[in-house]
Formats: structure tokens, sequence, C-alpha cells
């Protein structure tokens, strides 16, 4: 069954459903003519019309698709509808509990920008569950939008913490389970703070995203601190903020990598017979010894037999070397 698409008004009734009713259909509903055609009428009206709404009854809260937008971007808005009127609607729907007051599904901004004109919203009004406006949202910014990978990063990490089911979420970003997983893990490993500093940065892909993500996850890097550090109000463009703070965090990857010290080459011990007895490796968390059961097998099995007590005597000698005179 497909997928009914949110921005379509519902679809008109069957030719079977508009019918001249039957007897026993007129004795069981007695209510038709033409007052039930002046009902479905307005019904039909109600459900698809652009309505006129207060602001004041609106609410933003919900989860967001997009960065936070700027007073400029909202200012920008407001001249162009004040000049133009409001060229699109946004979408609300009733809150049950608060009745003549919506609850925003898309058009943040243009709410916004509305709100600082002090005019009423063109708005069309939909009754969705939490599911068929999150997918709503989705679907417009699909139409409209042009969503960075970190706001539809955001946006999914937001959806799943909210506990809506994934696929849901999967049909509102209209991505697959391994994408979302790599949004969800980005969102989650860089500040939010920090993103919002960098702002939505379309010109930064998700590899780079990642990249940044993997070293602050890795290195115990404090992105943060290094962003507190910078000077991004320099700079208006986000993609040069992105830029400004990975560039710096590589910077201070380097003394790390410079003090890590190369590995110990592998140690193979042999008797004078030339027969190989073990080996010895030295990695950063571990000295392994590796005794050879092709080549001294019984030798092997002796060691497995007295390991505990032949390095307990190793350690006591090392421990009496370390004491002074």
């Amino acid at each position: 069954m497909a997928r009914r698409n949110l921005f379509q008004p519902p679809p008109p009734p069957d030719a079977a459903s508009t019918a001249a009713p039957t007897g026993d259909q007129k004795a069981r509903f007695p209510n038709t003519g033409a007052m039930s055609g002046v009902k479905s009428t307005l019904k039909d009206v109600a459900s698809n019309a652009v309505r006129e709404i207060s602001v004041d009854v609106i609410e933003e809260n919900g989860p967001k698709d997009r960065l936070s937008f700027t007073d400029a971007d909202v200012l920008a808005l407001a001249k162009s509808i004040k000049a133009h009127g409001q060229q699109v609607p946004i979408m609300v729907r009733p809150i049950a509990d608060k009745p003549g007051h919506y609850k925003i599904v898309y058009g943040r901004r243009r709410l916004r920008a509305l709100r600082s004109l002090g005019i009423p919203a063109k708005a069309l009004v939909r009754s969705l569950s939490d599911e068929e406006a999150i997918l709503a949202q989705g679907q417009e910014n699909t139409q409209r939008l042009d969503p960075s990978f970190i706001e539809k990063a955001l946006f999914a990490a937001e959806l799943t913490t909210g506990g809506y089911e994934q696929p849901v979420i999967l049909d509102a970003l209209a991505v697959d389970k391994p994408m979302l997983s790599r949004m969800t893990k980005v969102a989650r490993s860089i500040p939010k703070a920090v993103i919002e500093q960098i702002g939505s940065a379309h010109g930064i892909g998700r590899r780079r995203w990642e990249e940044l993500a993997n070293q602050s996850r890795n290195d115990s890097i404090d992105l943060e601190k290094i962003t507190a550090m910078l000077p991004l109000d320099a700079t208006k463009n986000s993609d040069d903020r992105f830029s400004m703070i990975s560039g710096a965090v590589t910077q201070a990857l380097k003394p790390k990598a410079a003090g890590k010290s190369e590995p110990s080459p592998t140690l193979s011990i042999k008797l004078g017979d030339g027969t190989a007895l073990a080996e010895v490796k030295e990695t950063a968390r571990a000295l392994t010894f590796k005794l050879s059961k092709a080549d001294a097998p019984e030798f092997a099995r002796w060691m497995r037999n007295n390991a505990e007590t032949e390095l307990t005597r190793l350690y006591e000698a090392w421990q009496s070397e370390q004491q002074p005179g």
C-alpha cells in the first residue's frame, strides 16, 4: 500500500460512495440528501483550505530539522512577506488538550517572520499523529529545502532520542539504516554547542564530519575548549568555521602523534642449533611470549605447567635487583 503524501489533500470520494442510497441505507441513515451534501462539502473545505491563524496560538516546540536561523534570515524573510505577502503556507496541527491552539509542523522561520510583523499566519491545518507530523516535516524538507548533512544528523539524533520508531525516522529523512547509524554517531560525538557555532555548513559533506567526530571520540579532544579559543566571529561563512575548527584539531593532535613511540620489533629466541624456541612481541598494551609447539613441544608443555612458578620467580628476582645496595 503506497504511503499517503501528507502535502496532498484527501482524495475525492469514489463513485460508489456518492451513489444514491438504497432503501435500507435511507432507513439506517436518514440524514441524507441536500443537508448531507452540505456537511460533506464543509468537511472537505475545512480539511484542505489554507486558513489564517493568529501567531499567538501557534507553539514552536518539537523536533527541529534545521539549525537555528539568524535574526538576519528572519528579517530578510519578513521584508519579503511585507512586500509580497506570505506565498507559502506553514503547516500546523491542533493541540488536543488546548482547544484553539496549534503546534508547528513545518515553517518555523516563516512563523518567526510573521511574529515580527504581527500578522496572522496562512496555515494548512492537519490532524496528524506525532509520526505523521515527522513524516510531513521530512517530506517538506525533501521537496522545498536543502538541509545539510549535519542538520539531518541532528534531526535524526533528536528523533531517535525522542523515541520515534526507526521506520518513521528512515521515511522522514529518506535514508537507509547504515546512513541513519552514521548520522546519529556523528551528532552524538560532536558537542551540539560546537555544531551550532559552526552552523549548517552546506559545503561540508559526511566524510569530513565523520573525521571530526572520530577525532573527538578516539583522541579525547576537547572540541568545546578548542572552539572557544578560535576567532570564529571573524568569518560569516559556516564552511570556513568548520575548516578553522578542523584545522585546530589536527594541529592539537600532532604533538600526541609525535610522542608515540615506534613499536619494538618482534624478538625471536633461538637455541644454539637454530631451533626456534619463542617469540617476544611488545605492543602499547602488552608483552607477549609465543612458544613454538612445532619446534619445542615438550618445553612448551613444561612451561604451560610451570608458568606460574617461573614467572613469580622471575618477578621476585627483578624486584630484588631494584632494591638499593
